[in-house]
């Protein structure tokens, strides 16, 4: 495989002095693709194939709900195609059997297969997308994470490198706590090394997320909480004085040629998604990236200055954080001038001009729901989706318990509705995790009219839902 990865004897000679698994992630360097300033989602790698079209569908990793429908996980395909029959149309459904909490998920380097995991018992499934886009099918599941990794519990955030996945794991087999670890598997799902979260020097152990800037040799880690934590009842974490203690209060910055930390940043409050902008403002640094803090509500920034030292500070809130709206997902635009934050508790979507990335400045506000999660956009950032669910025991509970998938248009001054699916009505469980898909990402002409046999539809919400 060193053989495929990179042909230079010379650079041979140094990737294997360094061991195999080093030797991988130094070759995804050496022979990286072009890579993007910014990909449609802007939580995919750098690495990845880009779609800057529009996409024909939305995958959407879904937590089972007991009774509902099979009551399974499973990955749902929107059509979100306007010129198709389907259009805003469930187009299929594919159901791994048992509820796992289903979490993140995310496509390889050349977005042949979506890697969906399993937060509880730490399944790994793999979805062919390629084969026929409109109708995902299970290619393997790899049900021996913890044993592979050395007691790694929870896969998190896949984040594709040339040839491998990149994996953030959130617990442990041991105490089912905040230890964590980096894993690392190739693309046809073999396992290949365990990388554990740093405890010296500052360092909790913990992990969430991981994004790596290859033009800087670097990658970015944050940290949440372990199984202990995730798994519980939210309103009884709110109660609990012992489980409100663990949460990380980390990022960690990592060599991407060595995989060792080189330095732990203090960033109170559970640090979740990573954005770097790969195209900074050299006024302002050399290089950066966001995080936002749930448990703190606040938006911070880890930059490099001109010479050369890495920094963290908070430069600005979110909402009000007294009311405590835990903010979990942001998103870059495409130019690196916006950023939108999703978060859960108040239903709230955000958008902040973050031109001046030290005082990020909110532009636009609009309550997307009773709670929502993920965000997802198009590369021209003139369409976004979003999700509801959280986790299935930190959802709302009651009539505030709304389970959807929204598609908007974005003018740069509002949001309006596409459409909706009501994914309890539809009986598919909770929405999470969103991936875009299109026929023209495989060189592939989609079927006259989209014209996919697709089971009975969902009906949109109504305006009252909305």
């Amino acid at each position: 495989m060193r053989a495929q990865v990179v042909r230079s004897g010379r650079y041979v000679r140094k990737l294997l002095s360094v061991g195999p698994a080093v030797a991988l992630l130094l070759a995804a360097t050496l022979v990286a693709p072009s890579l993007s300033i910014a990909d449609e989602e802007n939580c995919l790698s750098p690495y990845t194939k880009i779609l800057k079209g529009d996409p024909d569908f939305v995958y959407v990793w879904t937590l089972g709900v007991p009774g509902m429908g099979d009551g399974s996980d499973k990955l749902v395909t929107i059509n979100v195609n306007p010129k198709s029959k389907d259009y805003g149309k469930v187009v299929s459904t594919v159901s791994v059997g048992g509820r796992h909490e289903a979490h993140h998920a995310s496509v390889n380097d050349d977005r042949r297969y979506l890697w969906a995991f399993a937060l509880d018992d730490s399944r790994i499934f793999i979805f062919d997308l390629h084969s026929d886009p409109a109708r995902p099918k299970i290619w393997k599941t790899i049900t021996t994470f913890t044993k592979d990794t050395g007691g790694v519990v929870g896969p998190h955030t896949p984040h594709a490198l040339p040839g491998r996945m990149l994996i953030s794991g959130l617990s442990n087999d041991k105490d089912f706590g905040g230890r964590t670890a980096l894993v690392t598997y190739s693309n046809s799902g073999e396992y290949i090394a365990t990388d554990w979260m740093p405890t010296t020097d500052g360092g909790d152990g913990y992990g969430y997320d991981v994004r790596i800037n290859p033009t800087k040799n670097v990658l970015l880690t944050s940290s949440f909480a372990g199984w202990n934590n995730y798994m519980m009842d939210f309103g009884k974490l709110l109660k609990d004085e012992v489980a409100l203690k663990n949460f990380g209060n980390t990022v960690a910055l990592w060599n991407l040629h060595t995989m060792k930390p080189e330095k732990i940043f203090k960033v109170p409050g559970a640090p979740l998604e990573i954005r770097w902008v790969l195209n900074p403002n050299p006024k302002y640094g050399k290089a950066y990236a966001f995080t936002t803090t749930a448990l703190t509500s606040q938006i911070w920034l880890i930059w490099q200055d001109r010479d050369d030292q890495w920094h963290a500070k908070a430069v600005g809130d979110i909402g009000d954080p007294k009311k405590l709206p835990l903010p979990v997902v942001d998103s870059l635009t495409t130019d690196g001038q916006g950023l939108w934050v999703t978060s859960f508790l108040d239903g709230m979507a955000r958008y902040y001009d973050i031109s001046d990335p030290f005082n990020p400045q909110v532009r636009f506000e609009h309550k997307i729901g009773s709670q929502v999660n993920m965000i997802v956009k198009t590369w021209d950032d003139k369409r976004l989706f979003f999700t509801s669910s959280l986790l299935s025991r930190w959802d709302k509970t009651g009539a505030e318990d709304e389970q959807w998938f929204k598609a908007y248009t974005w003018d740069t001054k509002s949001l309006k509705l596409e459409f909706a699916i009501d994914f309890y009505q539809a009986k598919l469980g909770r929405p999470h995790q969103m991936t875009l898909g299109a026929y023209s990402l495989y060189s592939m002409k989609p079927p006259e009219g989209f014209d996919v046999s697709s089971p009975p539809q969902p009906p949109s919400l109504t305006a009252s839902q909305q």
